[in-house]
């Protein structure tokens, strides 16, 4: 999803930060960082460090984390503007270095998983199939508007306008 924004928002290339890769430029009038952790999923949340050191960064305001979520089917996405990580390690990740729960995160459905998962790090790091990959695919345009209502209008906005559907 962040390589489809920056390609719609043609932003520049990605470049290596502390533990991501990151670009920036401006959409419609405000600065915009997209960020790719490059640890582990339970660490995630160092790559946040650096924007934390920004006096004026306030996560409740400036921040959307994309997350997988396998509780949601796949090719649905659902907007939250805070919550608990529910059991996403990434998610506790973040949490942990932010030191707070009250920032916005776009969930996107991979679920749900097969029964007798019992491995759930399996799934989620196994390849899609082919019926997945489209679904998947035909949300990026809906996510990528979703994503501008939030920068636009904030996360009440995207919530009502884009989880109705």
């Amino acid at each position: 999803m962040s390589d489809h924004l920056a390609r719609r928002w043609q932003l520049p290339p990605f470049r290596r930060v502390p533990a991501a890769r990151e670009c920036q430029g401006v959409v419609d009038g405000r600065a915009v960082a997209l960020v790719k952790p490059l640890t582990y999923m339970n660490r995630s949340g160092m790559a946040l460090a650096p924007y934390l050191a920004q006096p004026e960064f306030d996560p409740a305001a400036h921040l959307l984390i994309l997350v997988d979520d396998f509780a949601l089917a796949t090719g649905r996405f659902r907007l939250r503007g805070a919550g608990s990580p529910g059991g996403h390690n990434g998610l506790k990740s973040i949490e942990a270095t932010l030191g707070r729960s009250d920032y916005a995160r776009l969930r996107i459905g991979i679920g749900p998983l097969p029964p007798g998962t019992r491995n759930t790090a399996d799934f989620v790091l196994g390849a899609f199939e082919p019926p997945e990959r489209e679904a998947l695919d035909a949300l990026l345009d809906p996510m990528a508007e979703a994503v501008e209502c939030w920068l636009a209008e904030g996360i009440e906005v995207a919530m009502n306008r884009y989880n109705a559907r």
